[in-house]
């Protein structure tokens, strides 16, 4: 009995560790599995994460409201002007040259109208005929007027007497009016100054051939006042709200390195010219040492008043393709948000922006190629927050 019962034991023991054995096995495989799986699922997760992009954000920088702006310009005299003949003549003498300050009303130069002189006596002489013509019809008149008590002459003949005496006395009136004319022109043939200043241009000399009136060639003489000067600046559409009447200026010219003249704004033209785009403003500059020069070339340096500080990002922050001009902004979930910006100016490494952000946008510095709407990024730096500097927005709160 004991000799069957030990084959028994043995079978049962094989059957055990069979059973041990490949439970083991089966523990095994299922652990190399899930160990396959999790390496798998990290290798996924690794891999997703490095897809997502790496960028360096900044906020828009907010810069000091007040700013200028830098245009060429052209300096005027502040009164011109051209001088041209009344009096048809020969020049007889002139006495002021190019640089020669003049007052009011001093003569320059003398014409020699002999024409004319020769149509003011025959116009002297016809006024002293129609006076004795009038003078007789008066005396005549009156003495018809004598003869009415007496019936000797009609009432018919004392109108006619009366309407003949009338035509003479405006023929008078007329001829009067006609030698004052040519008096009046004889006085232009002494050529003066309208105002102070100084001669600018002379066009003439002695003997010359003057035709009254004629503008269709140069003036004699060109006076310009230059005690103040006129500076016109073409200020771009965009900009002409920001340039306000009465604010001030700064003139720099290439004559003068070093020196600036301060101006003030006169006037603006308040139209948008349609070839250029431009609107034109007028500034006036004091001279009354004379050291600077009408119709020269000057730098211009306007201050813009601003009722909000500009904007501005780096300028490889924007992105340009079929959908226009954007910039990329991160945000609170950092994802891409696309968004569409106008520019202002262009400073070079910086963009100065009109819209399209606001002071806490998280901008992306260098967007890398076909970013798109939505894309997950990580947010390597904060310029801003690195740097510990206040954003847009509380910079105006700490100017408020």
């Amino acid at each position: 009995m004991p000799t069957d019962q030990s084959p028994r034991r043995s079978r049962r023991g094989l059957g055990i560790a069979g059973v041990v054995i490949a439970c083991g096995a089966v523990a095994i495989v299922v652990t190399g599995i899930s160990a396959r799986e999790k390496s798998s699922a990290e290798l996924r997760a690794w891999t997703d994460e490095q897809a997502i992009s790496s960028v360096a954000v900044t906020r828009p920088d907010g810069k000091v409201p007040t700013t200028t702006l830098d245009l060429p310009g052209r300096l005027e005299a502040y009164s011109r002007a051209p001088i041209y003949a009344r009096v048809s003549g020969y020049v007889k003498s002139w006495s002021a040259d190019i640089g020669a300050k003049v007052k009011a009303g001093e003569v320059i130069a003398e014409i020699e109208a002999p024409d004319l002189d020769q149509q003011l006596l025959q116009a002297r002489a016809d006024l002293a005929s129609q006076q004795a013509s009038a003078k007789l019809s008066e005396a005549t008149l009156n003495r018809r007027k004598t003869l009415v008590a007496s019936n000797f002459v009609s009432a018919q003949e004392i109108d006619e007497r009366t309407a003949d005496l009338a035509a003479k006395k405006a023929a008078v009136n007329s001829g009067q009016a006609n030698v004052e004319r040519l008096e009046a022109l004889a006085g232009y043939k002494k050529i003066s100054a309208p105002f102070d200043g100084v001669v600018t241009e002379r066009n003439t000399d002695v003997g010359a051939l003057i035709n009254a009136g004629s503008s269709s060639g140069p003036a004699m003489f060109v006076v310009s006042d230059i005690a103040k000067l006129r500076v016109y600046v073409n200020v771009p559409q965009n900009y002409a709200p920001l340039v306000r009447i009465g604010g001030k200026a700064v003139i720099a010219l290439p004559e003068y390195p070093g020196r600036t003249f301060p101006a003030t704004v006169e006037a603006s033209s308040q139209a948008v010219d349609v070839a250029s785009g431009t609107m034109r403003i007028q500034l006036v500059l004091d001279n009354a040492k004379g050291e600077l020069m009408p119709g020269g070339f000057a730098n211009v340096k306007l201050a813009l008043a601003r009722d909000s500080a500009p904007l501005h990002i780096p300028a490889s922050a924007l992105i340009f393709n079929r959908s226009g001009l954007r910039v990329a902004t991160v945000g609170p979930d950092d994802r891409v948000q696309l968004k569409p910006v106008t520019i202002a100016r262009d400073l070079g490494r910086e963009i100065e922006l009109s819209a399209g952000l606001t002071a806490d946008d998280r901008i992306i510095i260098a967007p890398p190629d076909g970013i798109a709407n939505g894309e997950k990024v990580r947010v390597v730096a904060d310029d801003a927050a690195k740097a510990g500097k206040p954003t847009a927005s509380e910079k105006q709160d700490v100017k408020g």
